[in-house]
């Protein structure tokens, strides 16, 4: 395949394009697989109790008296899930508690969905504990500060750009060095 024949990206405009940008932006600012494998560990432990499934001609039914409760587990786990999704200030307390309903749907539901909500619900504990959101980029210092960039910051503070400059002020006692504190003030010598 040569250059003349590859197919280029779409364009940065196009909707698909941006749409997938504000996906991706929303995605990285939640636990969103932590909520998306809660959500999932769920549907087994909601499912299979009512389920039945047929081997051969054998009908093979997985009811328990506990019904209820899976249904319960399984409808708070994918409720938890999308907690973590849309509110991620609670995430350590979704993850907790999607850990501690994980771990209770080995007696009421089927050792868990047949272990398959179990596992799933135990990692998605884990990582809706773990999720923290990234830090905030600290403004540039030194020489990488440009004077457009503290033009910007003036203007967003709302002080007229062309107040650049500041007034010198006086260093102070702990700032002055030796030199400069054993030479005596004009002020000094005046009085």
């Amino acid at each position: 395949m040569s250059s003349a024949t590859a197919q280029s990206w779409p364009e940065a405009g196009s909707p698909f394009n941006r749409a997938r940008t504000g996906f991706r932006n929303w995605r990285r600012s939640r636990p969103f697989w932590g909520g998306l494998l809660a959500m999932l560990a769920g549907v087994p432990i909601l499912y299979l109790p009512y389920h039945s499934l047929n081997l051969s001609g054998m009908t093979v039914q997985m009811a328990t008296t506990a019904g209820a409760g899976s249904m319960i587990i399984g409808l708070l786990m994918i409720l938890l899930g999308l907690t973590g999704w849309f509110q991620p200030v609670v995430r350590v307390f979704a993850g907790v508690a999607t850990t501690i309903l994980a771990l209770l749907s080995i007696p009421i539901s089927n050792l868990g969905g047949f272990g398959l909500g179990l596992i799933t619900g135990l990692i998605a504990g884990g990582l809706l504990v773990s999720w923290a959101p990234l830090p905030v980029e600290p403004p540039l210092a030194g020489a990488e500060f440009t004077e457009q960039q503290a033009a910007a910051g003036q203007a967003a503070a709302g002080q007229p750009v062309a107040e650049q400059t500041a007034a010198p002020t006086e260093a102070l006692p702990a700032q002055r060095t030796a030199e400069e504190q054993a030479a005596p003030t004009e002020q000094g010598e005046q009085r």
